[in-house]
């Protein structure tokens, strides 16, 4: 690779830099492969966790919703951990991408491929100063609109049909409120958290997904976050 530092500019790449390169977009994409296998796992943890919890509430008619509202607590932890590594997964990802549309696609087209192209430089200063490319929060807002938001959506409808149904079937806003109730805490209160709980998670994911169109207008796709 000190050869395609040296090299002149205007250069075609010679054999032994094509072939480099080559290896080094196998082993990003390597990287990233091992990175969506973790975070991938941390989905399937919420998955299963939110299974149990309906179990267990639809196990009987008498049975508690409670299990339904605390699981929520699990799968925010999960998502948590699920943000953290997706930013690390997002790293290998944009530098593959960016091999493929601007190494071997005008490879492929047959187009004359230089040493002194721009993303090179992009590249090589993202090994030298390597970093996260999206924020914690927008790592968040993603993996809501992927996955997460449907998990968060599945319970609440769980939780509103166990109420709905068990024992009987709900007649009156007075059975929700009685229903809802956990111990001393009323069930209106119960409910206006649980409201308050999903529709905090529908306005990060509103929100990330506009700060990141308007981040991106404008600029290009590659090592920079999209």
């Amino acid at each position: 690779m000190s050869q395609l530092h040296e090299a002149h500019p205007g250069r075609p790449f010679d054999p032994s830099e094509i072939g480099a390169l080559s290896h080094l977009w196998r082993g990003e994409v390597y990287r990233s492969t091992v990175w969506r296998v973790r975070f991938d796992t941390t989905t399937n943890w919420a998955v299963v966790t939110t299974g149990i919890a309906f179990s267990a509430s639809f196990s009987a008619a008498n049975a508690s919703p409670l299990p339904l509202a605390l699981v929520g607590l699990l799968v925010v932890f999960f998502l948590l951990i699920e943000a953290r590594r997706y930013r690390y997964f997002n790293i290998w990802r944009l530098r593959a991408r960016a091999l493929e549309t601007n190494f071997f696609a005008p490879m492929l087209r047959g187009d004359a491929m230089l040493t002194d192209a721009g993303w090179m430089q992009r590249l090589a200063h993202d090994y030298r100063n390597p970093g996260h490319r999206i924020s914690y929060m927008s790592a968040v807002g993603r993996r809501v609109r992927r996955n997460y938001g449907w998990i968060f959506a599945i319970q609440a409808l769980a939780y509103y049909g166990k109420l709905a149904i068990h024992p009987t079937a709900m007649t009156s806003m007075a059975d929700l409120w009685q229903r809802a109730a956990i111990g001393p805490i009323p069930g209106e209160f119960v409910v206006a958290a649980g409201v308050l709980f999903h529709g905090s998670w529908m306005v990060i994911g509103a929100v990330t997904l506009y700060e990141e169109r308007h981040r991106s207008a404008g600029r290009g796709r590659h090592l920079d976050g999209a």
